[in-house]
């Protein structure tokens, strides 16, 4: 019987949202020694050094603030210090914030930008704070500004936590002064950015996205035939209708989609086509975020997953996130030609 992913409505707890804050499943092992810097690209290998100094001067305050509680809670504790790796995509960021996490004491989290917003709106604000507040750093992944109360939020987290004692690295696709620039002018937005941005030392991480080296393009869509072949033939696959499964993914919390994806060898999706406005662009992003992080092959018929987000959509202020979305499609749609072979 083949499986849908329509048909999963899965569940999640902010207890599981809080022990989910982890490396994906690709990145559980990483290290500094196993990202290999490109020759030609020297930002790589700074970046690998500014994040082991970062490392060292995490490791220096954790002891500090465990000296500083002997002292009793009238103690200030020292003041967290934070690391922005600024890049294009695939060049390695994710790698280098994974690597940090695994250099670095317990208790720690990493996540997306998007999880923790979650996790806030999970667990409340007072509560989420109390939470993080004596992890060594926070991991933030993808660091985003679509929404400018999100942002608020999260600025004003950052903010107590470093206060505490907690430090910070982000990875992103812009430089901390410009975030959200263009994007939305108020005045008191522009000075939450602002706040934000003299948290983190900055560091550029240059270089052409990995994923791409040396490869083909986006590779042909197979028939919808083909396609039911294959999903029929691995039990723990899924075939859904492409409108379908935007239908699917408009009632499910975006917080959902991990669990939506867990335990599935491939995602077969029969009847791609450009997608018809924003909000089911931006679910499927999510849905490609989700299906990367657990290095889950997709294969599909109809266009190809680099038509899915429209010439307009990529001029838009969406951009790079549409740009890091297709990047990642076509990395688990060669994953699962690859595996076919």
């Amino acid at each position: 019987m083949t499986l849908h992913l329509v048909d999963r409505n899965p569940t999640v707890t902010p207890e599981q949202m809080v022990e989910q804050l982890v490396p994906p499943e690709m990145f559980s092992e990483v290290s500094f020694d196993s990202y290999i810097p490109d020759p030609n690209e020297p930002t790589q290998a700074a970046a690998v050094q500014t994040g082991r100094a970062f490392v060292a001067d995490v490791v220096k305050l954790t002891k500090q603030r465990t000296k500083k509680g002997l002292f009793g809670r009238k103690s200030t504790p020292p003041h967290g210090v934070g690391l922005y790796l600024d890049g294009g995509f695939g060049v390695g960021k994710t790698h280098l914030l994974a690597s940090i996490f695994h250099s670095v004491p317990s208790p720690k989290s990493f996540g997306t930008f998007v999880e923790y917003t979650h996790l806030v709106g999970a667990l409340g604000f007072n509560q989420c704070v109390e939470y993080l507040a004596n992890h060594s750093v926070i991991c933030i992944d993808e660091f985003e500004l679509d929404d400018p109360g999100d942002t608020m939020v999260m600025s004003r987290l950052l903010t107590e936590l470093a206060a505490r004692g907690v430090s910070i690295v982000a990875t992103s696709n812009t430089l901390p002064g410009q975030l959200g620039e263009g994007r939305f002018a108020a005045q008191d937005f522009l000075r939450e950015i602002n706040k934000l941005s003299s948290v983190f030392q900055s560091v550029r991480v240059d270089g052409p996205d990995y994923r791409h080296r040396d490869l083909p393009p986006a590779p042909d869509p197979l028939t919808d035939e083909e396609l039911v072949a294959i999903a029929e033939a691995d039990p723990t696959a899924t075939l859904d209708d492409f409108d379908a499964l935007s239908e699917h993914l408009s009632k499910l919390h975006p917080s959902r989609y991990k669990q939506l994806v867990e335990g599935i060898s491939k995602v077969c999706i029969r009847g791609v086509h450009p997608a018809e406005n924003q909000t089911v662009a931006l679910r499927i992003v999510v849905l490609a975020d989700r299906l990367y992080d657990a290095g889950i092959p997709v294969l599909v018929s109809g266009a190809k997953l680099d038509e899915i987000f429209t010439p307009e959509m990529l001029a838009g202020g969406y951009r790079k996130k549409y740009l890091r979305a297709t990047s990642r499609l076509l990395a688990l749609s060669r994953f699962a030609s690859a595996d076919a072979t």
